[in-house]
């Protein structure tokens, strides 16, 4: 048996043995699981994408990346609670984030040097208390190494939600948010509420990490956000288009992912980012062969 059917347990995920044909790739499109799984694809790479473009521009990939791997100690302690571990991820990136924003805040450190710091140590509790479980694993690996394909209903239900509040959020005060981004100080004289809406913007950004990682998993849930965002910005420094692309890459890459994984019986979450990386590369050589010819 294969590493990657090792990893694959979930029942959802038995379906796609054997898919390998068009023929075999439309049956399971009529399956829920897989009708739901596009569904949260779609909904995620729009919420990465969204996200994404001010967590590359205000430098915070570091920040997620963080938070991502962090959340192992939510999952660990959910295992070890005996409840859903997505059930925990939730509360516990929410306040994670938040915390970590504080103490950034409270010290002179650099806001890297608080953040390895933070991320080691929650790391250390996860591993310490990861030996403390005892028996079946099969909730706490699905949810390191993500399965796009056991999405359910409420899944779908929470990333719109979570969607929905960050367009809200970003979109209604675009401008102020442009301004955050581009000079805090600048912002701040311009009465634009600066720790409001860094706070917000945390809060959104830790849900949506939450809900990212059962799609994804913990170990690539950063990618999710940066590659996207950072293959728009090759391709546009204007900041409307760049936010346009960096939805539409985000979006894109989900679907063919899931495409991918069920037609040639791949890892879900790892062919999304595969898809994103090689899109990245794509484009990064695109315009490096024009700026030469120019």
């Amino acid at each position: 048996m294969s590493i990657t059917s090792l990893a694959w347990w979930t029942p959802t995920s038995c379906f796609l043995i054997g898919a390998a044909s068009m023929q075999d790739l439309v049956s399971l499109l009529q399956f829920p699981f897989m009708q739901r799984a596009i569904a949260g694809a779609i909904l995620m790479g729009i919420l990465g994408g969204l996200l994404g473009s001010f967590v590359t521009l205000r430098q915070l990939s570091f920040f997620s990346h963080a938070v991502g791997h962090a959340a192992l100690v939510g999952v660990v302690l959910g295992v070890l609670l005996q409840v859903n571990p997505t059930s925990m991820l939730l509360p516990f990136t929410l306040v994670f984030g938040v915390v970590v924003l504080y103490l950034i805040d409270q010290t002179d450190l650099g806001s890297d040097s608080v953040l390895s710091i933070v991320l080691s140590g929650a790391l250390a509790i996860g591993v310490i208390l990861t030996s403390l479980i005892q028996g079946y694993r099969g909730n706490l690996m699905g949810v390191l190494f993500g399965d796009i394909l056991a999405i359910d209903a409420i899944d779908l239900i929470l990333t719109f939600l979570i969607l929905v509040a960050s367009s809200i959020f970003l979109l209604s005060t675009l401008r102020k948010q442009i301004l955050l981004t581009l000079n805090q100080d600048v912002a701040k004289v311009q009465g634009v509420p600066v720790q409001l809406y860094r706070y917000a913007f945390v809060v959104l950004l830790s849900l949506a990490v939450a809900v990212a990682i059962k799609a994804v998993g913990i170990l690539l849930v950063n990618a999710f956000l940066v590659i996207p965002a950072a293959t728009s910005k090759l391709m546009s420094h204007h900041f409307g288009r760049f936010l346009f692309l960096s939805v539409l890459v985000g979006a894109a890459s989900s679907i063919v992912g899931i495409i991918l994984s069920g037609a040639f019986n791949l890892a879900s979450g790892p062919s999304i980012v595969l898809i994103q990386f090689l899109l990245f590369v794509a484009v990064f050589t695109w315009t490096k062969l024009r700026f030469q010819a120019a």
